[in-house]
């Protein structure tokens, strides 16, 4: 085996080691919950953990200050948003297989789904088209390049400006201005067409959203004979509109 610099841990520092064990110690405070445990007091925190109640209380007041908390020590308004953003991620994957395999069926194209991961949009879900001498398909799993069409969709309805900088950063001034260009034109027609920089391949998205948000990005893709670029009255980007209303007005029922 052998062994990198990239390898080699750093050295953890004691105020590093303390704001790990107050993580832990947190992680372990909020599995606490249970059917039975809806909220969550000093007693319980301090019995069940082995804390004094000193340190215990300590521990609620600052979880409620940061949101994972109420004032009551029920679930606070991040583990909301947390446990709402997972049930969406789940319920859109759930849905979309069969509304993609018809999307396919219908455009004879390879229908991809993706949705915003920590590095950039990841494929989750690819339905292959089942006719034709040609397949243009992608592994699942793949990070996007922020020019893809999916990429851009999923960015342009993103209300995190800290998306948008991340999208944005390896890019120059102005090939950052012509991006900006591209998702004010995403957020108006509400598809997104992909700059993929391959002569020949061209690939088209539009939203799935749920109640709140943008859920997921849902593409054709193909060779430039197959889908005219940048063209949103072709039949093909219609077809495609429509089956993301379909699926959006599911998950966000």
């Amino acid at each position: 085996m052998s062994i990198t610099v990239d390898d080699v841990p750093e050295p953890v520092s004691e105020t590093d080691k303390g704001a790990i064990q107050s993580i832990e110690r947190a992680g372990q405070i909020l599995s606490l919950f249970d059917q039975d445990t809806l909220n969550l007091s000093v007693a319980t925190v301090a019995e069940r953990l082995g804390l004094n109640r000193t340190t215990a209380h300590r521990y609620l007041l600052s979880l409620q200050s940061s949101g994972f908390l109420d004032k009551t020590n029920a679930p606070g308004p991040i583990l909301d948003q947390l446990s709402a953003f997972i049930s969406g991620r789940r319920k859109v994957l759930s849905l979309a297989p069969p509304i993609m395999r018809e999307l396919s069926d219908k455009t004879q194209m390879t229908v991809v789904m993706s949705l915003l991961g920590r590095s950039g949009p990841v494929v989750a879900l690819v339905e292959e088209a089942a006719v034709g001498t040609i397949l243009v398909t992608v592994r699942v799993g793949t990070v996007l390049a922020p020019k893809s069409a999916q990429s851009r969709v999923l960015v342009a309805f993103q209300s995190e400006q800290s998306v948008i900088s991340q999208h944005l950063s390896g890019m120059t001034e102005v090939e950052a201005r012509m991006e900006e260009v591209e998702l004010g034109k995403v957020r108006r027609d509400r598809l997104g067409w992909a700059d993929l920089g391959h002569l020949g391949l061209a690939a088209v998205a539009a939203p799935v959203f749920g109640s709140r948000n943008v859920q997921a990005a849902i593409a054709l893709i193909g060779t430039a004979k197959m889908l005219p670029t940048s063209d949103n009255s072709v039949p093909l980007a219609r077809d495609l509109q429509t089956a993301a209303a379909q699926l959006s007005k599911l998950v966000g029922g």
